[in-house]
């Protein structure tokens, strides 16, 4: 019987058009206007609140969030419509042409997720694009306790998708997280446009 291949995902910048690279700054800045505070004394601010490390545990988003607003001297109001702009700038917009692809793979290949997430990104992500009808597993980091690129990341994941690295290819937007997938035999390539990856996972599965 020939072995399972997979196809691993990451997220942001592949499965989602967003600028990793470039939100979070945009987004932290936008409330700094909001809040009408200069930068030395915004990251003051943050700093001091000591916000926990939403992107390695389960259930801290709420103590972010509370955290957040009580060093901004935000009210409920304002507090519930940063978490909105957060999750909207952190989701982008899906890439449902890849998606839509990854669907038609389900005769050939197991189709998983391996992502750096923050608390509350399962639930956002599942009522935007529907993610656990096309993927599973889904691995994200804040539910793992680790990010990649630390090698455990990608172990983990491959004891969920219970495949060896050689039968995985996996797709990511940062060079980082393709060089750590590699460092543990997996076959990686890095997301450029929807056309060279579809043909670098085309590749391997006439391998």
């Amino acid at each position: 019987m020939p072995t399972k291949k997979w196809i691993l995902f990451d997220i942001g910048g592949v499965l989602e058009v967003v600028d990793d690279d470039a939100w979070q700054q945009q987004w932290w800045e936008r409330w700094r206007a909001v809040v009408g505070l200069e930068p030395s004394a915004f990251e003051a601010r943050i700093a001091e609140a000591n916000l926990p490390s939403i992107d390695v545990t389960v259930g801290t988003e709420p103590a972010f969030w509370a955290a957040v607003g009580t060093a901004l001297g935000l009210d409920e109001v304002q507090r519930r419509t940063m978490r909105a702009d957060f999750w909207d700038a952190y989701c982008g917009t899906g890439n449902h042409d890849l998606i839509a692809y990854a669907r038609t793979l389900s005769a050939r290949a197991g189709t998983a997720i391996l992502s750096n997430s923050a608390d509350g990104a399962r639930e956002e992500e599942e009522r935007r694009f529907g993610f656990s009808e096309v993927f599973d597993p889904i691995c994200y980091s804040h539910e793992q306790g680790v990010n990649k690129p630390d090698h455990e990341a990608y172990r983990r994941a491959l004891q969920r998708m219970g495949a060896d690295p050689g039968d995985v290819l996996f797709i990511d937007d940062h060079q980082v997280s393709v060089d750590g997938a590699e460092a543990v035999g997996i076959r990686a390539v890095r997301h450029l446009d929807n056309a060279t990856t579809i043909a670098a996972i085309e590749e391997f599965l006439r391998g």
